[in-house]
């Protein structure tokens, strides 16, 4: 149970200096290096033929981690023995939650950009925490299962993409897949054999950091300032971004065009799903994905 969750404010949770325990952190790093989707599958609406976000942005406090980096970590940190959870001066551990590491997996995997916007007044502690975790290789975390699921999924939304391309005369519209997309690009597989090619290069205990290629805005600001800047550095329109946060305030960044999704105990599966579901809905496409 996360009790700390039920304190009413922030600041007020600063000056009472409370610290959440070991066990409250729920179940370590250690747990989640062979972490798997429900029976070993992945969602079906990260592989169906429908469109995906273009880039995925997470908050890092009670979304990405049980905790608030700026309040209950006292630095300086260091690794437990295989870097699946951060340990701080007063021996608290610290962790993501357990769907964090196949979610990070599976949306690279897909093409789709994963960037953080987080107003801590800590950020040079949230970045060394990390660098510090580390997350499995995707074998490890989603399985063979999961992996298959995947590799089908992203070969039908190329094959799906080229045909609509072929059949139209115009340049792709924002209904393309965003596989496709990012296909464009040249780095994300869209055949079987590149699949396997990139998940072998890929399957790899890698730091946490290293998979948001998205952008990273970490700093006290407004959200607004936050998905300008990653506007600015990746060029895909806000309304092709999904954001997950456990604030309701920070629905303002929807005035950008940004669909934001409030996630109420963490990033799950189930989180994942229901905020692919608004932002597809809001732009108009069916929803196969009802996992």
């Amino acid at each position: 149970m996360l009790a700390l969750r039920l304190l009413p404010t922030r600041p007020q949770a600063r000056n009472m200096a409370r610290k959440i325990t070991k066990s409250s952190t729920g179940a370590s790093l250690t747990s989640l290096s062979t972490a798997t989707t429900t029976n070993g599958t992945i969602p079906s609406i990260l592989h169906d033929s429908l469109p995906l976000p273009r880039a995925v942005v997470f908050d890092l406090d009670y979304t990405l981690w049980p905790f608030w980096v700026d309040t209950h970590v006292s630095p300086p940190l260091k690794p437990n023995g295989n870097h699946s959870a951060g340990i701080d001066r007063n021996g608290e551990s610290f962790a993501f939650y357990t769907d964090v590491p196949a979610v990070l997996h599976a949306l690279q995997i897909c093409g789709v950009k994963v960037g953080i916007a987080s107003r801590t007044s800590s950020p040079d502690l949230a970045r060394e925490m990390l660098k510090l975790l580390h997350v499995p290789g995707s074998l490890a975390v989603l399985g063979e299962a999961g992996l298959a699921d995947l590799t089908e999924g992203l070969v039908a939304q190329h094959e799906t993409a080229t045909a609509a391309a072929s059949a139209s005369s115009d340049a792709p519209s924002s209904a393309s897949t965003s596989a496709d997309a990012a296909a464009a690009g040249g780095h994300t597989p869209t055949t079987p054999a590149q699949v396997n090619t990139y998940l072998k290069q890929k399957d790899k205990t890698r730091k946490a950091i290293d998979f948001f290629d998205g952008g990273m805005e970490i700093y006290p600001s407004s959200k607004i300032r936050h998905f300008e800047a990653l506007h600015k550095r990746t060029g895909i329109p806000h309304t092709e971004m999904l954001f997950f946060d456990d604030e309701s305030r920070n629905r303002d960044t929807e005035s950008l065009g940004v669909t934001m999704w409030l996630v109420r105990d963490g990033v799950t599966w189930a989180e994942i799903v229901k905020g692919i579901q608004e932002w597809r809905r809001r732009r108009g496409y069916g929803d196969k994905g009802k996992d």
